[in-house]
Order: structure tokens, then sequence, then C-alpha cells
């Protein structure tokens, strides 16, 4: 199980570059911060398919027969 940190994990879902996040963490290889980069994406995906749920749910609340009317 890799421990990701809340700083570094806020920093790779700010758009900091990997070399960034290597400088922040003080690792002379990209492997750390890869790590990072792979869960802010595997957490932005999951964040959007929830609200895509919430939107559909949301829509269909709007018109319940989907007349889109």
């Amino acid at each position: 199980m890799t421990f990701v940190t809340p700083e570094n994990d806020l920093a790779a879902r700010s758009g900091a570059s990997l070399r960034d996040l290597m400088t922040r963490m003080g690792h002379s290889t990209t492997r750390a911060a890869l790590i990072y980069e792979h869960t802010a994406m595997e957490r932005d995906r999951a964040i959007a398919d929830v609200l895509g749920k919430l939107a559909e749910e949301a829509l269909k609340d709007q018109d319940p027969e989907g007349s889109s009317t």
C-alpha cells in the first residue's frame, strides 16, 4: 500500500509538474512523484463519475418522463 500525504496530493491536483512534485518531496527519482500524479488522476475520475451521476439524477428530477421539453 502506498501512503499519499495530503499536501503532496493537493499539489499534484493543483497541476504541479513532475519536477515540482519531486522538488517538494525531496526525491531525485520520478517514482514517488508519479504515485501522486496517478492518485490525483484516479480521484479526478472518481469525482467526475459521481458528478455525472448527480447531474443525470437532477435532470431526471426536472423531467421525470424524459420528454426533454
